[in-house]
């Protein structure tokens, strides 16, 4: 299965503001370098924990559908199911009736009768689901631990802005890691 960021997040569970007051920065001077670590903090915490921190639109593509009829969702956390197309032998979509499909947001899950789906005729990403994930809108509905981690991966990219040699790994720093550590999602 493959995902494909739709829409990003409109917003950053950090702002601007948040991240100069933590780094105790009073001008602006670096305020587009910041603005850049916030992103990309958030963007590594949510690889880290294969979780989408603001709400995000992806689509996952598939093969075949799952013989059990459970398929879970990564970027977790499952918000909605927006779209549900198959595609035929002769590659055209047809969108399946989303009421075929039942939602466990606590699980991150999408289950269904496999006999009562339509099959894909293509070889390769025959099926397409269109989903929304993620903790929410607004700063307020990501977790404060992981909101802390960005604070603290920021900053240390911040301070530590220097190339990185050849052959050299990047380490996580350990309060960052314990700080995620509840929320990873493992795969097996």
């Amino acid at each position: 299965m493959s995902a494909i960021l739709l829409t990003g997040p409109a917003v950053e569970p950090l702002s601007l503001a948040e991240a100069k007051a933590f780094l105790r920065v009073e001008t602006s001077d670096d305020d587009d370098v910041i603005t850049a670590l916030i992103a990309g903090s958030r963007i590594h915490v949510e690889a880290q924990t294969r979780r989408a921190l603001i709400t995000q639109s992806w689509r996952l593509s598939l093969d075949a559908w799952p013989d059990n009829g459970r398929l879970i969702v990564l970027p977790a956390p499952l918000q909605a199911l927006t779209a549900a197309r198959v595609y035929d032998f002769e590659g055209m979509a047809h969108d399946a009736d989303l009421q075929a499909f039942v939602l466990d947001k606590g699980a991150s899950l999408i289950a269904f009768a496999p006999w009562g789906v339509a099959q894909p005729g293509r070889i390769a990403a025959g099926i397409e689901l269109d989903v929304t994930v993620g903790f929410g809108d607004a700063a307020i509905d990501v977790p404060e631990a992981l909101r802390q981690a960005i604070r603290l991966l920021a900053a240390h990219w911040y301070e530590n802005r220097g190339l990185v040699t050849a052959g050299t790994t990047f380490v996580l720093p350990r309060t960052v890691a314990a700080l995620i550590a509840p929320y990873r999602m493992l795969s097996l």
